[in-house]
C-alpha cells in the first residue's frame, strides 16, 4: 500500500477510535446528551451513587410504612435522624482518606473518643477551665499528632496499615481510660452546668440557629455554589477544556437549592412537645463544613489528585514524581483530625464522656458507611459525599429499628447485610468496567 494511503488509513483509524476513548459525559454539549451519557455509564457498570440513593429510598419507604404512627418522616424524627447520623457521616469522611489509598484506619473510633474526652476535660470549671475554642484546638492537635505517628510508621517503616491502626485501637483505648480518670469526676466528665465553655461544647450538637438565619445560610450556600460552578466552567472553556453543558450546571444548583430548602423547612418546624424548638442544628453546619472542605481538597487540589493517583497505582505515582510517603502520611493526619471532629460531636451528643464508648463499633460503622456510600475498598475511588450518604444509611437503619423497638442485634445483622451488598456492588461494577 502506498505511503499516502497508509497515512490516510491511520488517520481514519485514529478518528474512529479516539471518540470511544473519551467518556460521552465529558463531550456532551446539551442536557439531553449528558443524560444519555449517564444512562450509558449505568449500562456499562458504572453505577456511581445510584445504589446508595436507592437504598436510602428503600429505607425511608419501609420504615415510614412500619413505624408506629408512621412517624419516621415527621419533622422531629428527621432532625433526630440527622443528629444521630452526624457522627457516622464525619467518621466515614475520615475513613475515606485511608480507603482512597487502599489502606484502612481501625483506630479512628478511639482517636475520635480521645479527642472528645480531651476537650471535655479541658473545659471543666473545677479543674483546667480552658476556653472552649482552645480545648477544641488542643483536642484536634492531639489527633493530628496521632495521625502523623501512625502515618509515619506505615509509610517510612512500610508496616501494614491494618496492624498499625489495630495497635492504635488498643493503645488509644487505654489512653482514653487514663484521661477519663483525671479530675474529680470518677471517670465521667460531663458537659452539664451553666459555664459558657461547657455550653459551647454541648451546643455543637444540640444548639441551633433561628429559622431566619437558616434561610439566610441556605441562600448563601446556594449562591456560593452556583457562582463557583459557573466560574469553574467558564475558566475551563476559556482554557480550551471541556466543560459540562450550562443546563447540567443549572440542574445541579437547582438540586442543591431544593434539597437545602427541604432540610431548612423541616428543621424550622417546631419539634418541642412543650414550648418552642426550631431551627437548623449547628451539627449540620459542622458536617457541611467538613464536606465542603474535604471535597475541595480532594477534587480541586494537587494533593487530592496525588491521593487518587497513589490509590490507583502507587508505583506509577512514584515514577511520575509524587512523594508517596509524604502524601500518605498527610492522608492519615487528615483522617485522624476528621475523626477528632466526629469525637467532639459525639461528646456533645452524649453530654459528656465515659468509659462506655465503644470505639471498635464506631470504626466498623465508619468503614461500613464509607463503603456503602460508594468508596472502594481497593483504593483510588471515593468522595467525601460518599461518607454523607453512607452515614445516612447507617443512621436510618439505627433510627428505624429504634422506632420499631427492635434489639441491637438486629441492627448489627441488617447493617452487616447492607455492607456485604455494597461491597458486592463495588466488586461487580469493577469487573464490568474492566
Amino acid at each position: 500500500m502506498p505511503k499516502d494511503d497508509l497515512g490516510a488509513a491511520a488517520d481514519q483509524t485514529a478518528a474512529e477510535v479516539s471518540p470511544a476513548l473519551v467518556p460521552p459525559s465529558v463531550t456532551a454539549q446539551t442536557l439531553r446528551e449528558y443524560g444519555r451519557a449517564q444512562v450509558a455509564r449505568l449500562k456499562g457498570g458504572e453505577s456511581g451513587m445510584l445504589p446508595v440513593l436507592l437504598g436510602l429510598l428503600a429505607i425511608v419507604i419501609v420504615f415510614q410504612a412500619v413505624s408506629p404512627g408512621h412517624v419516621f418522616l415527621s419533622a422531629g424524627n428527621i432532625v433526630n435522624l440527622f443528629l444521630q447520623s452526624a457522627v457516622f457521616m464525619v467518621l466515614a469522611m475520615a475513613e475515606t482518606f485511608a480507603l482512597l489509598l487502599g489502606d484502612i484506619d481501625l483506630s479512628t473510633g478511639y482517636v475520635a473518643a480521645l479527642g472528645g474526652v480531651i476537650a471535655v476535660q479541658l473545659v471543666q470549671p473545677a479543674t483546667t477551665h480552658w476556653p472552649w475554642w482552645a480545648a477544641i484546638a488542643v483536642a484536634l492537635l492531639v489527633c493530628a499528632v496521632i495521625g502523623a505517628v501512625q502515618g509515619t510508621l506505615i509509610t517510612r517503616l512500610h508496616l501494614p496499615s491494618f496492624i498499625v491502626t489495630l495497635g492504635g485501637l488498643l493503645v488509644f483505648n487505654g489512653v482514653l481510660l487514663i484521661v477519663l480518670g483525671f479530675g474529680p469526676f470518677s471517670g465521667y466528665p460531663s458537659l452539664s452546668g451553666v459555664g459558657p465553655n461547657l455550653k459551647a461544647l454541648y451546643d455543637l450538637m444540640w444548639g441551633h440557629v433561628t429559622p431566619v438565619q437558616g434561610w439566610i445560610a441556605l441562600a448563601l450556600v446556594v449562591a456560593v455554589f452556583g457562582v463557583n460552578s459557573y466560574r469553574r466552567d467558564a475558566r475551563r472553556r476559556r482554557n480550551g477544556l471541556v466543560a459540562p453543558p450550562v443546563g447540567v450546571t443549572l440542574a445541579k444548583v437547582a438540586v442543591v437549592a431544593v434539597l437545602g430548602a427541604a432540610v431548612v423547612a423541616v428543621c424550622n418546624v417546631n419539634r418541642a412537645a412543650l414550648g418552642t424548638l426550631q431551627g437548623v442544628p449547628w451539627a449540620l453546619f459542622i458536617v457541611l463544613g467538613v464536606l465542603v472542605s474535604w471535597t475541595v481538597l480532594l477534587q480541586r487540589s494537587r494533593f487530592g489528585r496525588y491521593v487518587y493517583a497513589i490509590g490507583g497505582n502507587p508505583e506509577a505515582a512514584r515514577r511520575a514524581g509524587v512523594n508517596v510517603p509524604v502524601i500518605r502520611t498527610w492522608a492519615f493526619v487528615l483522617c485522624s483530625v476528621t475523626a477528632g471532629v466526629a469525637g467532639l460531636l459525639y461528646a456533645s451528643y452524649l453530654g459528656g464522656m465515659s468509659n462506655n464508648v465503644n470505639g471498635g463499633q464506631l470504626v466498623l460503622y465508619a468503614v461500613a458507611a464509607a463503603v456503602i456510600g460508594g468508596s472502594s475498598l481497593f483504593g483510588g475511588r471515593g468522595k467525601a459525599v460518599h461518607g454523607i450518604l453512607g452515614g445516612l444509611v447507617i443512621g436510618g437503619i439505627y433510627n428505624g429499628m429504634y422506632l420499631q423497638g427492635l434489639s441491637v442485634q438486629w441492627e448489627f445483622i441488617v447493617t452487616g447485610l447492607v455492607l456485604v451488598a455494597a461491597v458486592t456492588v463495588d466488586a461487580v461494577s469493577r469487573r464490568g468496567r474492566a
